[in-house]
């Protein structure tokens, strides 16, 4: 039984790699902030955390971890004028301060795994340039080179990876898929035509965490139904 910190595993992609995990026979330690995880399973034990306070505890983990992912994230899409440079900086406290207040927090428990992994989230907007998304860039832009510094300091005792999604059926998500008609012409821009499920998310963070991928580290991962590299 390996042992896993999944942080925001209350909903949506989070969620899902928690219960991958579980049901596999690992031990994970699930944390989420204000909405109470439905989903139970005797190798989760949640509790409660928020990020963003200033000062974080992690006693309730085992001595040694496995593998540490990252979820907590934001969707806010707005023509660049429209947004105040303390919105930038919210995003990014809960999106990179965050991962970097836990990931110093927990690395010592990482130090004692054979083969420790880390998964950080992006986004396909953080390559690729889609209108009204700035807020969303520029916190994964930093989260993707985060990793690769991350990546390089680590190796070869710590794995770190990002996964960079596309639309995906999540609650943060729901506002633009809440009807027939933006969830069809979202799923039209995608080469593969549909968007995300967190299914395909949560699959590739369960590889990244593996053994499968102990010769994969400093990598953005774009599970994206091929939007940021194909036309259709």
């Amino acid at each position: 039984m390996l042992n896993y910190l999944v942080i925001g595993a209350s909903s949506g992609i989070g969620e899902e790699i928690a219960k991958q995990l579980a049901e596999t026979g690992n031990y994970v330690t699930a944390t989420y902030n204000s909405k109470i995880p439905v989903y139970t399973n005797s190798n989760i034990q949640y509790h409660q955390l928020n990020v963003l306070d200033e000062i974080i505890s992690l006693d309730f983990l085992p001595e040694n971890l496995d593998g540490v992912v990252y979820c907590p994230g934001s969707i806010n899409l707005k023509p660049f004028e429209r947004i105040k440079p303390e919105d930038f900086e919210l995003d990014f406290k809960l999106q990179v301060t965050g991962a970097i207040k836990i990931l110093q927090l927990v690395l010592p428990r990482l130090k004692k795994s054979a083969n420790a992994s880390v998964v950080l989230f992006s986004s396909v907007a953080a390559q690729t340039g889609f209108s009204f998304h700035t807020q969303v860039a520029a916190s994964k832009g930093a989260i993707e080179g985060l990793t690769k510094a991350l990546a390089a300091e680590y190796a070869p005792k710590i794995r770190v990876n990002c996964i960079a999604p596309s639309l995906t059926d999540t609650p943060l998500a729901a506002s633009l898929i809440n009807n027939e008609q933006k969830l069809e012409a979202n799923s039209l821009r995608h080469p593969l035509k549909r968007i995300g499920h967190t299914k395909d998310i949560a699959n590739m963070a369960i590889f990244l965490l593996s053994d499968k991928s102990s010769w994969i580290s400093a990598q953005i991962m774009h599970v994206d139904g091929g939007i940021s590299s194909l036309k259709s």
